[in-house]
């Protein structure tokens, strides 16, 4: 366990590796003694300096829902992060690489709420009627430190979101059977990935499920229009200068950005 000191000099190394758009050294080694707690507790400090900045939280993300993902971790459960305003890229933008770190891309699919949900106790029959609609999308993920990372590194990082992409055709969610949603996931013009979102807890809408209830007891509602990404159903793929990713949903739509 840290000390609120130390949470506060860790928060200020990602905040500034994201400024610099340069990678910190891991604080698993500059803190051995940091703990899942203490990682979540950082991830806010960093959300509160955020906030205090203008920036305004429009959702979460959910990571790490692949049991491989877990395993190669030592974790037994998938991580969440903020998600902000300044985040939204639209459909086919050119982003400046030199904005980010090491940028990869996740297909995912993101839900919308139209009601409330705060657990414990929230099912995936809870999270459907809460529900207004679900859409594809792409995250953006950037690690702001470096490798070799370990889980609470990527848990104080805010689960390395750095964006989201959402488009493509809007559905309820009783217009699709969620866990057949797919994607193939090209990286000029070349496959990179395909999946589908069963890959995703079984079912994405347990994604969400998992994230209300963690949610819950520390004291935040998922507030109607908040976007939620659900969690990856495909590897993620890594973007340098000049590369075009494009992410084609089958009768969902397709997505696209180009790094420039």
């Amino acid at each position: 366990m840290l000390s609120k000191s130390e949470r506060a000099k860790a928060a200020a190394i990602l905040i500034e590796a994201e400024r610099s758009k340069k990678q910190g050294k891991q604080l698993s080694v500059t803190f051995p003694k940091i703990d899942i707690e203490d990682a979540y507790a950082i991830q806010q400090e960093v959300t509160k300096a955020k906030l205090k900045s203008g920036r305004k939280v429009i959702g979460h993300k959910i990571g790490l829902t692949s049991k491989a993902m877990q395993q190669s971790l030592g974790i037994n459960e998938p991580d969440y992060g903020h998600l902000f305003d300044d985040m939204l890229v639209p459909d086919g933008a050119k982003l400046r690489f030199e904005n980010y770190c090491v940028p990869r891309i996740e297909v995912e699919l993101a839900f919308v709420l139209g009601k409330p949900l705060k657990g414990p106790g929230v099912g995936l029959f809870d999270v459907l009627r809460a529900t207004e609609y679900v859409v594809p999308s792409l995250e953006i993920i950037d690690a702001r430190l470096v490798n070799p990372r370990k889980i609470f590194d990527t848990v104080a990082d805010n689960g390395a979101a750095a964006g989201i992409v959402v488009g493509g055709q809007v559905m309820k969610v009783d217009d699709f059977d969620l866990r057949w949603a797919g994607a193939i996931l090209y990286k000029n013009s070349e496959i990179e990935e395909t999946g589908l979102a069963a890959g995703v807890l079984g079912h994405p809408a347990l994604g969400i499920a998992w994230l209300a209830n963690k949610l819950g007891p520390r004291g935040v509602t998922l507030k109607p229009g908040h976007i939620l990404l659900s969690g990856s159903f495909t590897r993620p793929v890594h973007a340098a200068k000049g590369d075009t990713i494009h992410a084609d949903f089958g009768p969902l739509g397709g997505l696209a950005i180009q790094f420039v």
